[in-house]
């Protein structure tokens, strides 16, 4: 009888690696650093020893992406003919017979040049993880296959390049390449995402702070989705109950000031962390007057049901009261207040509202936040 090796016994009794681990680095709009983030996890893992190739990088004319890029060793890709022109596609055999540690495949949700081994380069990478090969890859939200409906309401865009949802989910894990709007801004001012001359376009239309905002919070979700899903796996092994007692129901109280959508966006992200229910109110006391406030009032309602919010319109009364009142008959357990009148009247009003809840509300957990972005 043959003795087996220590190294032998671990090799049979370890679970089998059924595929590739899949890592995918998610933005919310073009420019926030996704193939930078990528570029740099995976040349840090080169430099402690891993077999790491690029399957395909957009560098889209950027010289710091293709610098980056040009650290790595790159499989050639395939060339193909399609109505006269000459395109090149990612070579998804020539990968998996080159059997690298790790792959980088930017842009999960591109559609590739007819004459491909498939319509679109996710089906690549599920090829590529089934031949055991670990994937780094690239998205934004806005690709995501179920929420096009919600972008398109968001940004007016019509998306139709998109990745089916078990695609994301199949990811072990999703990091968020961010950014704050401003900053992102800035960098399209620059000519670092577009061309100059595009610029102050995009800043009208898709770029919009409304609409980076809502974008933002949607691949924030996306992420604490997956961290919630490793959580309630690890629970599951290990054989434990999560105490998740009663649950929470946020709400935040806005008027027609667009400020509010910062507000909004805060008590979005508490929602989403603490897995509570999302209102938000307002309080109709006849002073929207105004066609601009009206607006204004309009678009912060879009902007927070976008963001998945139960919007709650009260009639008449004082704002305090009827605030408390709501609080008291949904069971609310953290209220959001802003905090944008200093000095003055309205000081003085704005006082007087959060004293009257504070005095006819239950018991209940306040949050008075500056309206201004985070």
């Amino acid at each position: 009888m043959v003795q087996k090796t220590p190294e032998q016994w671990l090799q049979e009794t370890a679970p089998e690696i059924k595929g590739g681990i899949f890592k995918l680095f998610l933005g919310y709009a073009p420019g926030v650093g996704k193939t930078y983030a990528m570029l740099s996890e995976a040349i840090r893992r080169y430099s402690r020893g891993e077999d790491v190739v690029v399957g395909v990088v957009e560098t889209h004319g950027r010289r710091p992406i293709g610098e980056l890029a040009a650290k790595l060793e790159q499989v050639p890709k395939r060339k193909l003919e399609y109505k006269g022109t000459l395109f090149e596609e990612m070579d998804v055999d020539a990968i998996i017979a080159r059997k690298p540690k790790v792959v980088l495949v930017d842009e999960l949700a591109h559609t590739n040049i007819e004459g491909s081994k498939h319509p679109k380069r996710y089906q690549d990478v599920i090829d590529l993880l089934d031949a055991k090969i670990d994937v780094l890859s690239t998205m934004n939200v806005q690709h995501i296959e179920s929420l096009t409906p919600t972008i398109e309401r968001i940004t007016g865009v019509i998306v139709r390049e998109t990745v089916p949802d078990w695609v994301v989910q199949r990811a072990e894990e999703i990091v968020m390449a961010d950014l704050t709007p401003q900053a992102l801004q800035t960098r399209m001012r620059r000519g670092d995402i577009y061309p100059v001359e595009r610029a102050e376009r995009a800043l009208s239309n898709f770029f919009r702070p409304g609409n980076l905002i809502a974008l933002r919070e949607l691949a924030l979700r996306q992420v604490a989705q997956v961290v919630d899903k490793t959580l309630e796996s690890y629970l599951q092994q290990e054989r434990l109950e999560r105490n998740l007692g009663v649950r929470e129901r946020i709400a935040v109280c806005i008027s027609s000031n667009p400020a509010a959508q910062y507000m909004i966006a805060r008590g979005s992200r508490m929602a989403t962390v603490m897995d509570a229910e999302f209102y938000v109110v307002y309080v109709d006391v006849g002073a929207d007057t105004r066609d601009d406030d009206r607006r204004s009032l309009a678009e912060n309602i879009r902007f927070a049901e976008n963001l998945g919010a139960k919007v709650v319109r009260l009639d008449g009364g004082s704002v305090g009261p009827r605030v408390a009142e709501f609080v008291r008959q949904k069971h609310i357990t953290q209220v959001v207040f802003g905090r944008s009148a200093t000095s003055g009247l309205r000081r003085y009003f704005y006082l007087s509202a959060i004293h009257k809840f504070l005095r006819d509300a239950p018991a209940v957990d306040v949050h008075i936040v500056t309206q201004e972005p985070d």
